[in-house]
């Protein structure tokens, strides 16, 4: 979970690349869930969600080739002030 911050102006150039590598996270092996959404109140703020099935299938994504191009389209936009952070629980509850 967490959240990462682009450039207002460069918000609508990240979202092809964005949707690429959000896409192809899905795909993957041991993925639950894969999203990024933008805040509603804070323009160019990017907040996280992924969950999976367990720490391998996380460190598999970590090197799937489809991350290259989502690092190097982050560089070159401007993202920054990246605050990820991991947790682990071993249960879900509908609240």
């Amino acid at each position: 979970m967490g959240t990462i911050r682009c450039p207002v102006e460069a918000v609508e150039r990240l979202r092809p690349p964005m949707a690429a590598a959000v896409a192809a996270s899905r795909a993957e092996d041991g993925c639950i869930e894969y999203a990024y959404g933008e805040d509603m109140l804070e323009p160019g703020l990017i907040r996280v969600c992924e969950v999976w099935r367990d720490r391998a299938a996380l460190e598999a994504h970590f090197k799937a080739p489809h991350m290259d191009p989502w690092r190097a389209a982050r560089a070159e936009l401007g993202v920054g002030d990246r605050r990820l952070f991991l947790y682990e629980t071993d249960r879900a509850e509908s609240i």
